[in-house]
């Protein structure tokens, strides 16, 4: 038998290595292409993934075999955030994954920092005290107000001193996973300087009120008196035009706030004797603080009261949140016995 040539042997032998490498490579790069292009294991929605401060890429690629969002060996995950130019900046936060996600579309979140946003609603009309429960029941905030006194949040905020009713202004507040409950009082707190401030500014000057604190003091009434956007002007004319006078504001919402956790439901004729600083019926003027976090339209209400000379209203107690203004005691009376005690 005729033997083979040593150098025809070698060459040989190169190209079956040459062969098995390429294959390889084209095995590998046709798997890598799939893994770009191939939607990550994320079945519903609502699903989430949480990077928290300082974790490296490789453990971020960890993190989502952990949850078998991915088969892909680190070595495709490594490869692509290189040829994205992302492998060092990607951020801490809060991320949405969403049915359909790519790797590119995740590594592109990760790096653009585009976090999970969550909202918060400061209600109008709330107290603080259900500002603070309100808060301490929203899991994605960090509580680090829990155990601070009244005192020491208001000193956080830059109010050292204030008490904490009436000045956080409601609204809707954006925040991301780790932000804490008194990020989003110092946001509160601010914004409502800004609109008292404004407010303030371009008052009606004939309302009878010496300070913007006192003007929140009248509003968080007007708040709680009324949700009904169209009669918030005609009662602060009211409680406007006794003030003037001299008359008592004679305010439920006052009493209430006053009775504290000692109001069961209905205001009674002991209560409206108890002699609190929020009791209208009792003492003249304004009460010593808001009651509520007052929102932007009954501040505005406050400072630009409805003309007219009614003095007193009444619920008209059809469940339709309107009231029967009048102009004296007897109109008023017989709106009380018509519409409050049904004696018409």
């Amino acid at each position: 038998m005729k033997r083979m040539h040593g150098g025809v042997g070698l060459r040989l032998l190169l190209g079956l290595v040459l062969f098995a490498v390429i294959a390889a490579a084209g095995i590998a790069w046709h798997g890598y292409s799939s893994f770009v292009h191939a939607p990550l294991a994320i079945h519903r929605q609502g699903q989430t993934l949480v990077v928290p401060r300082g974790t490296s890429f490789q453990k971020i690629v960890a993190m989502l075999h952990a949850r078998k969002l991915t088969a892909a060996p680190d070595l495709f995950w490594r490869a692509l955030a290189m040829r994205m130019r992302v492998v060092d900046s990607l951020d801490a936060g809060e991320y949405a994954l969403t049915p359909g996600m790519t790797p590119p579309q995740l590594l592109q979140h990760l790096a653009a920092g585009k976090v999970l946003q969550h909202d918060f609603t400061l209600v109008d009309g709330w107290t603080f005290k259900e500002v603070r429960a309100a808060l301490a029941a929203t899991p994605d905030l960090i509580h680090d107000s829990a155990g601070l006194s009244a005192a020491q949040i208001m000193q956080r905020v830059g109010a050292k001193g204030k008490k904490p009713e009436g000045w956080f202004l409601p609204e809707t507040y954006a925040y991301v996973k780790g932000d804490t409950d008194m990020d989003v009082l110092r946001r509160a707190y601010d914004a409502m300087q800004k609109v008292l401030d404004k407010q303030w500014q371009q008052r009606d000057k004939n309302v009878p009120l010496t300070s913007p604190y006192q003007a929140l003091i009248l509003a968080s009434i007007v708040e709680k008196e009324t949700a009904r956007a169209e009669e918030r002007p005609r009662i602060a004319g009211v409680f406007v035009r006794r003030l003037k006078l001299g008359m008592p504001l004679q305010t439920d919402p006052t009493i209430i706030y006053g009775l504290g956790d000692n109001y069961h439901g209905d205001i009674t004729w002991k209560d409206l004797r108890t002699d609190t600083p929020y009791n209208t019926y009792l003492h003249k003027g304004l009460p010593p603080t808001p009651i509520a976090m007052p929102g932007k339209p009954a501040i505005h209400a406050a400072l630009h009261p409805a003309k007219g000379d009614a003095l007193y209203f009444v619920a008209r107690g059809d469940g339709s949140g309107r009231h029967v203004f009048s102009d004296t005691l007897a109109e008023h009376n017989r709106a009380v016995r018509c519409y409050q005690l049904k004696r018409c």
